[in-house]
């Protein structure tokens, strides 16, 4: 029996899919369905609502997409034409999910749109009017639309939040309120979260009705192909960890790899640095441009690039399978982050390595790290020279095995026989492998290693600049920047134990002045999510925020501080443009 045929009696049809659909799938390659979409997909197909927690890489996007298609009733009327809702936390990931919806729908005709931030205002406008049957949108966006009357949701069946941890991470409690009010009472409701902590739970009990719940902990493989993550952990002084990494990534020789970074400045930073050593390196934040983030990931995605250095709201949703090494510059902040950034290795059976570089105090985070996942992260000191020199001969060798084993060598003989009437052939080999070892190994001073308590092994060696703001407890941070200042004017957001925190960080800040306040009835959560989703960088570093009646302040680092104004300028908040610059008061 053939694969499709086999697809048909036992794979996707035995669902209960639009038959049209199953045959897509099968022509795109599907065979059998993936265990989330076993599960969810039969609940979804009968209208119930569901509260599924699936990781990426689980199939979740085709587990709500195919039977949302299924129940669609494509080419109504534009004004009752929008049929389903797919809210996301990034455009990226906007962008993901309406190409896998288009992919799905072809056979009926759907037509999918992607609402986000950073796109045209008028296209989206004039698509909206001529009617879409799915929009997937990110939530400011969408409630710009809703406010404009531009998105109408009448007509709306099915309503799905992807990822909605990250969108409640990223200050979007509120606005998915709001937007889930909009809708009519009697939709379908399907909420996919990585986890699902009290605050999810919370939103499920008031949209969802009697929902199925939907569980799936990690991806499943077959038998003697599990996914097999190598972790490992370096522990190097900051000043150093630039060129730790290069290192680490010459010693690894990875095909593929993502390294994470917190903001869009060390982004930077790395992707040039690595550029600079001859690596095929790629950036990729909130700052850049549409056209410039498409052209990155197809690039990374034919494997034309061999690193993509990231920052997790930019990287989030993406789903590359050929990856083999994932790499944390920073140690994450909270175990789930760490487990959702390694996952992106490993797939399919493949062995995958993870890499962090943590600085000495950090040593505590990676076991923390390691309490949560009850999995083991070895600590190793950063290469040496020495290491460096012996992985590049080993190279050398396999280099030369396959250049001997293909052939084609004969131009060259002329070479080695005049030199063998002089010289011995085995030195003529070696002064070969000499010339090219030294003409890729550059000079580099030996990096200061750190023993496994995580203690420096000269007191000399000292961080070249101030640390940058860390998260201080994950939610408890991110809570106290977004709940705060909602009581009275000028009120400090967060608790007091997370505001102290941050107080005393030894981190240089600057405080924003943006000219919107409680009048245009702006929100903490409206300014970690704005700069969180348009500058690209993890919400934990945001300081504290204030909301004046006219006007609104907030910290951020300083280091990263023009960045942020620049892309606020550039944007909408709370469907305006307001002016953004800094705190001038004393």
């Amino acid at each position: 029996m053939t694969a499709p045929e086999q697809t048909s009696a036992h794979g996707f049809s035995a669902l209960g899919l639009d038959p049209r659909i199953a045959d897509a799938l099968a022509t795109l390659g599907y065979e059998e369905p993936t265990p989330v979409q076993r599960a969810a997909i039969p609940p979804l197909l009968e209208g119930r609502d569901v509260l599924a927690q699936a990781a990426t890489g689980t199939g979740k996007t085709a587990a709500f997409a195919l039977p949302l298609l299924s129940r669609l009733t494509p080419n109504a009327a534009p004004r009752e034409r929008t049929a389903a809702l797919i809210l996301v936390p990034t455009r990226e990931l906007a962008m993901q999910v309406a190409e896998a919806v288009h992919r799905y729908g072809k056979p009926l005709g759907v037509q999918a749109l992607p609402v986000y931030g950073g796109a045209s205002m008028d296209n989206q406008i004039r698509a909206l009017k001529r009617g879409v049957d799915v929009v997937i949108a990110t939530p400011g966006r969408a409630l710009d639309h809703i406010r404009r009357g531009t998105l109408q949701l009448a007509s709306v069946r099915t309503v799905v939040l992807d990822e909605a941890d990250e969108m409640l991470d990223m200050g979007f409690a509120e606005d998915l309120e709001a937007i889930l009010e909009a809708t009519p009472k009697s939709r379908q409701t399907a909420l996919f979260s990585a986890t699902l902590p009290a605050r999810i739970q919370s939103i499920a009990r008031r949209q969802l009705r009697d929902p199925i719940t939907v569980t799936i902990d990690r991806e499943i493989v077959p038998d003697g192909t599990a996914a097999r993550v190598r972790q490992v952990a370096y522990m190097v002084p900051r000043a150093h960890k630039m060129a730790a990494l290069a290192r680490v990534l010459d010693l690894e020789h990875p095909t593929s790899a993502i390294v994470f970074c917190r903001t869009r400045t060390e982004v930077d930073e790395l992707s040039e640095t690595l550029a600079a050593r001859g690596m095929r390196a790629d950036a990729l934040h909130g700052g850049l441009s549409q056209d410039q983030r498409d052209r990155v990931m197809q690039k990374f995605r034919a494997r034309k690039s061999d690193l993509l250095i990231a920052t997790d709201v930019a990287a989030r949703g993406l789903d590359v399978k050929h990856v083999s090494h994932v790499v944390n510059f920073d140690v994450p902040a909270d175990a789930e982050a760490y487990v959702h950034r390694i996952g992106r290795t490993g797939r399919a059976g493949r062995e995958g390595v993870a890499i962090t570089l943590a600085e000495p105090r950090e040593h505590r985070l990676l076991r923390n790290i390691e309490r949560m996942t009850s999995q083991r992260i070895e600590i190793a000191t950063v290469p040496t020279v020495a290491d460096l020199k012996s992985r590049r001969l080993e190279l050398a060798r396999a280099s030369l095995r396959e250049a001997i084993i293909e052939g084609g060598l004969d131009h060259f003989r002329g070479i080695c026989e005049s030199l063998a009437d002089e010289f011995d052939v085995m030195d003529i080999a070696a002064a070969a492998i000499k010339l090219l070892e030294q003409r890729e190994t550059p000079d580099e001073p030996d990096i200061p290693s750190v023993n496994p308590k995580g203690e420096r092994s000269s007191r000399d060696d000292r961080p070249a600049r101030t640390e940058r703001p860390r998260r201080e407890s994950g939610a408890g941070a991110r809570e106290g920047s977004r709940e705060g200042s909602r009581e009275g004017a000028g009120e400090r957001s967060g608790p007091p134990k997370a505001r102290k925190a941050r107080e005393t960080q030894a981190w240089a800040v600057a405080k924003l002045w943006v000219g919107a306040g409680r009048k245009m009835k702006m929100r903490p959560g409206d300014l970690v999510g704005a700069i969180a989703n348009e500058v690209g960088i993890d919400a934990g570093v945001i300081g504290a925020i204030e909301i004046g009646d006219g006007y609104s302040t907030v910290e951020v680092p300083e280091e990263i501080a023009e960045d942020i104004i620049t892309a606020l300028r550039s944007t909408t908040i709370k469907g305006r443009r307001v002016l953004v610059r800094r705190d001038r008061s004393k």
